[in-house]
């Protein structure tokens, strides 16, 4: 059992098709045990989410914005376990003025909320988190879409992803003397719920595995799931301040190959709706 004896925490829970749910399940099955979070009126979904896991368990309420719920969590944690071995991020959120090509136009107030909301909430949770974590180490994972170049629509979330690789480097470099490691992970796209409502998505998905040398089947989250609990494990003991792709090898080919997918353009056309997945993210996981 990959994950026996370990506590961890999972924020992001919200639908079975996200990628925290699929976390929540494979730490399960490796023997960790978890708790989740949530706030707000999206409480009483993760409540009943969280009864579909192979072991229900409790959903403490946590907006990362609001210090004294990241104060009660940390309690909790100490009450319940009086340790931490790791825990997952899997929190973003930026108002619809800061997508879909309003870049210019954007104002500081919704930019500001996406970067604190998906950025730094990072460092927030780590160092409420540290007290039950700085004695024997750990491990954080974060959820990403690769911020190292400029997506179509993205905009300000891009920003502020990018704000997160950079903050996972820092806090990899401040926490690594505690044995605790800092790693980011990017996804290729999944069918979400809110993945399905955004135009473009479904041509995104379409093309990805094209693109992509090892393939990419976007109703299955367990590759991802399996990587986030790979850097929960003491497997990973050598790995920090990473950006881990687990898309199938996408972000490693320049264009798909000549006369594969839809058309020789695919791969430019695709440009413009890369941005869904990302937004899907955002949208997913302010959960």
């Amino acid at each position: 059992m990959l994950l026996e004896g370990k506590k961890l925490l999972v924020t992001g829970v919200l639908t079975r098709e996200s990628i925290a749910y699929a976390s929540a399940q494979a730490l399960q099955e490796r023997g960790a045990e978890i708790v989740l979070t949530s706030f707000g009126r999206a409480m009483g979904i993760t409540e009943k989410i969280a009864k579909r896991l192979p072991t229900p368990v409790d959903v403490l309420e946590l907006d990362v914005n609001e210090p004294e719920h990241v104060e009660a969590v940390s309690a909790e944690i100490g009450s319940r376990w009086g340790r931490l071995d790791g825990f997952v991020h899997a929190i973003a959120f930026a108002p619809q003025d800061a997508l879909g090509g309003n870049f210019l136009n954007t104002p500081w107030e919704s930019v500001a909320t996406a970067i604190q909301t998906s950025a730094f909430s990072l460092k927030v949770l780590a160092g409420g988190m540290l007290p039950h974590m700085k004695d024997h180490g750990g491990a954080i994972v974060s959820l990403d879409f690769d911020a190292r170049v400029a997506w179509p629509v993205y905009d300000w979330m891009g920003v502020a992803k990018a704000s997160l690789e950079s903050i996972t480097r820092y806090l990899a470099r401040d926490l690594g003397s505690y044995g605790i490691r800092v790693n980011t992970l990017s996804a290729g796209p999944l069918r979400t719920i809110a993945g399905k409502g955004i135009p473009g998505f479904q041509a995104l998905v379409d093309r990805w595995g094209d693109r992509a040398p090892l393939g990419w089947n976007p109703t299955d989250a367990t590759p991802v799931a399996d990587t986030v609990a790979f850097l929960l494990s003491d497997l990973s003991r050598g790995i920090t301040g990473e950006l881990v792709h687990v898309d199938g090898g996408y972000h490693a080919i320049g264009a798909a190959a000549a006369g594969v997918g839809a058309d020789a353009g695919a791969a430019d056309d695709a440009a413009e709706d890369e941005a869904a997945v990302g937004v899907a993210e955002a949208n997913d996981s302010a959960e």
